[in-house]
């Protein structure tokens, strides 16, 4: 199973060899930018310095480019979308959130995700590398999900990058109502 794992500058910084072990094991890397910044309240010169910084940091250890951006907080404005287009990226939300990083344990993450109002064709779930619980809750989670039918993939296999709108709840739909690429995606940051 291979996911995307989207990362700061401060997290290349500080594990640019996990950076490497990522992307060699077939793992995509998605950009999360720079310094973690409220994206929305700042300049879109300031936008694409975020987003461009961490590329080519992430650039320079693997030579990929990486092609997906998750806004921190999942705060976004038009200027940071066309800021992100700009740089050659794809802005993602997501639509299911863990809730890992509140700590609350294995079982919360696994109520959370499994009972989840929005889980279902086309999700996006959103966890946490450092949040304390989600390494031990992951192995019952993928299982528990793959019981039901879903599928994991990458996040450039999952979204649309052409026709489509995002609702409020991060959920991508098509404008020519055709049927999202697969069925969710893993996306750790």
């Amino acid at each position: 199973m291979h996911v995307t794992f989207f990362m700061t500058g401060g997290w290349v910084d500080t594990y640019p060899d996990d950076v490497k072990a990522l992307y060699k094991a077939g793992h995509e890397l998605g950009n999360h930018s720079q310094n973690h910044k409220q994206m929305s309240t700042i300049s879109a010169a300031e936008c694409e310095d975020e987003i461009i910084k961490v590329h080519n940091k992430v650039k320079k250890l693997t030579g990929y480019d990486m092609k997906v951006f998750r806004p921190p907080y999942g705060d976004y404005n038009d200027v940071l979308i066309e800021s992100a287009e700009k740089c050659g990226y794809h802005a993602i939300q997501w639509d299911v959130d863990s809730l890992d990083w509140k700590n609350y344990g294995v079982d919360s993450i696994l109520t959370t995700v499994l009972n989840h109002k929005h889980l279902g064709k086309g999700s996006i779930i959103l966890c946490h590398n450092g949040a304390k619980y989600t390494a031990k809750a992951l192995p019952k989670l993928i299982d528990s999900l793959k019981e039901k039918g879903f599928e994991f993939v990458k996040m450039s296999e999952l979204i649309y990058t052409k026709n489509y709108e995002m609702d409020t709840e991060g959920r991508q739909h098509s404008l020519n109502n055709t049927a999202a690429p697969k069925q969710t995606a893993f996306e750790q940051s």
